[in-house]
């Protein structure tokens, strides 16, 4: 009885601590893409998985998506006020600075052929979010659209790593075995394009 209590209050104060500090690093990944948030969500997955709480995967789910989409319309909105700027400003710079020619221009053509479609799965696609967000500034989508069609986008990206942190959870007995088993399948999938465009980079003619 003593032993439950205990695990009781230990699930509890991880939980006091957990989410918020998932959604704030969650956000601040958003804004600053540098921060492996999907291998976050995953982890965070892994750790419910294991809890006893009611409604501790839930509470993943919304907590990351409703970061990734609350910071994924503030770097929009800084972004617009960078375009509307005569000097521009840093958030833009830093939008361009991570949308590669090639791939901007890939963005807007297929953001021309299919709309929003092309915002929703970008975010499931790996460095594919930038470039698509650049190209919906540059097409002068207006906030509102943008996060109609990002709100999908961030719920499905939620969905995705939360699933690879269940998966990572059920495959071991101990929670911080499914974290590093999450943790090297989202490096994985995250390297998984840029190893591929090598790879055909590097075939004879």
């Amino acid at each position: 009885m003593a032993l439950a209590v205990t695990s009781t209050s230990a699930e509890s104060a991880q939980q006091a601590i957990g989410y918020p500090t998932l959604f704030l690093l969650v956000l601040v990944g958003a804004l600053l893409p540098v921060i492996p948030t999907g291998a976050l969500v995953s982890s965070a997955a892994v750790v419910a998985f294991h809890q006893t709480a009611p409604f501790a995967m839930a509470l993943v789910f919304v907590t990351a998506s409703l970061a990734a989409f609350l910071g994924d319309a503030a770097l929009y909105w800084l972004g617009r006020r960078g375009l509307g700027s005569r000097n521009g400003s840093r958030w833009l710079e830093t939008i361009r600075s991570r949308a590669p020619e090639e791939r901007l221009a890939q963005a807007r053509d297929k953001l021309a052929d299919h709309g929003v479609t092309v915002l929703v799965l970008s975010r499931l696609v790996p460095a594919g979010r930038i470039p698509v967000m650049l190209a919906c500034l540059l097409a002068a989508w207006p906030l509102r659209r943008f996060a109609r069609g990002n709100l999908p986008a961030c719920l499905a990206w939620a969905a995705t790593y939360q699933l690879i942190g269940v998966l990572g959870g059920s495959l071991f007995p101990e929670p911080w075995e499914g974290v590093v088993a999450a943790v090297a399948l989202t490096v994985l999938i995250g390297a998984a394009p840029s190893l591929w465009r090598r790879v055909r980079g590097t075939r004879p003619a």
